[in-house]
């Protein structure tokens, strides 16, 4: 049971690499009906072949034959907070996408690919590996050390690693481990000690967003340990403005523009607040089993505003040279309410008497079950990486 993603665009070169999206089969009001990509300019955009085509804009269909095409189960590299049917989900309908591995490991033939930055980027790091981990013998693969989040294609002298940096700068969160702390301090300016592990990647796939989520932000100048440091209550906005300077301009100094292709993730959406989709309060992802279907529905946990700083700051960059872009899988994947953990994951506390009797007041309406929706993430970062030169 899975679902996928029809796009209202032109065709393209690209979309001949998004090749799932022309047929596929649609579960509405109880029955399953076919649905055919079809666009009223399309005749006409089919004979201009510099057209453009949104790869962003869309809607979520029912495909219940071709999806998922791997099984949780038999991924090796999965994580147990994503793996929901391990942790009892009954209803696999939020499973996704079709994935060409070995296209994609030759295109890495030679070359290290990086996510950077949260546990959602991690999200979708572990869907990368185990789309392409399939396509790889046993004993082709190295198996990863979490601690390092490392998955090397023999075969191919592929890697595609995960680098722990949530703020992208320095913090005290920088554990990949542990790294959840009562305050949350910054070093604003400070960013080499992560980016010399990745500044050489061919693709690098960033994102930061959910640790800013708070009104201000303590930033330091200084070592953790200098008795001289100075430290400064900053708004958030502008704090995470700060941040992405810092971001960009390591990147403009240090990074190879004949070589790396840098991506930068939009916000993932949160389904925490369930009146927003109509739901009386305080229901939340908890025991949601469809997509919103409100077309152009947009969640208060999205922040427009800290997507238009990262947006403008990819601008910039990009006119500087650097060959990156800003992949906005924000809107496609607000419909997604039910496609979340919620209470199906490993716990890493024990729940209290009050938690265990209310399963909303610890649901995970963040993250995302695998197959899930950053298999879609990734289907399009796929686009994208089968266009480069």
């Amino acid at each position: 049971m899975a679902k996928t993603l029809i796009l209202r665009c032109s065709v393209n070169s690209l979309i001949t690499v998004l090749f799932a999206f022309v047929f596929v089969a649609v579960y509405l009001a109880g029955e399953r009906r076919l649905w055919f990509f079809e666009d009223e300019d399309q005749a006409a955009m089919q004979r201009n072949s510099s057209a453009k085509c949104n790869l962003f804009s869309g809607k979520w269909v029912f495909d219940n034959k071709s999806y998922p095409l791997y099984k949780e189960k038999e991924c090796t590299f999965m994580w147990d907070e994503f793996a929901c049917e391990k942790f009892g989900r009954k209803d696999l309908n939020y499973q996704s996408w079709r994935f060409n591995a070995t296209a994609l490991l030759e295109k890495l033939r030679g070359k290290r690919m990086v996510f950077v930055g949260d546990s959602l980027n991690r999200d979708q790091w572990v869907s990368m590996v185990c789309l392409v981990e399939s396509a790889i013998p046993a004993p082709l693969k190295s198996k990863p050390k979490y601690a390092h989040f490392k998955f090397k294609a023999i075969e191919y002298n592929a890697s595609i690693d995960f680098y722990w940096s949530p703020m992208l700068v320095e913090s005290n969160n920088d554990d990949p481990i542990s790294h959840r702390l009562p305050e949350r301090i910054v070093r604003i300016s400070e960013i080499e000690k992560h980016a010399r592990h990745w500044t050489n990647a061919d693709i690098l796939v960033f994102n930061s967003y959910l640790w800013w989520r708070r009104p201000k932000m303590k930033l330091l100048w200084g070592s953790f340990e200098s008795p001289d440091q100075i430290t400064k209550e900053v708004d958030m906005l502008q704090s995470y403005k700060m941040a992405l300077k810092t971001w960009s301009d390591w990147l403009d100094i240090h990074v190879d523009r004949n070589k790396t292709r840098s991506f930068f993730m939009s916000m993932s959406p949160t389904h925490l607040w369930g009146q927003e989709w109509g739901m009386s309060q305080p229901n939340n992802c908890y025991n949601e089993t469809l997509p919103i279907t409100k077309e152009g529905y947009w969640g208060s946990g999205s922040d427009m505003r800290m997507m238009k700083i990262a947006e403008a700051t990819v601008d910039e960059l990009r006119a500087k040279g650097l060959q990156i872009e800003m992949l906005n899988i924000t809107q496609l994947s607000e419909y997604r309410k039910e496609a979340h953990p919620s209470i199906h994951k490993k716990l890493w506390t024990p729940l209290t008497e009050d938690q265990l009797s209310n399963p909303r007041s610890y649901s995970d309406c963040v993250h995302w079950c695998l197959p899930g929706v950053p298999d879609v993430w990734n289907e399009i970062l796929y686009a994208y990486i089968f266009n480069l030169t």
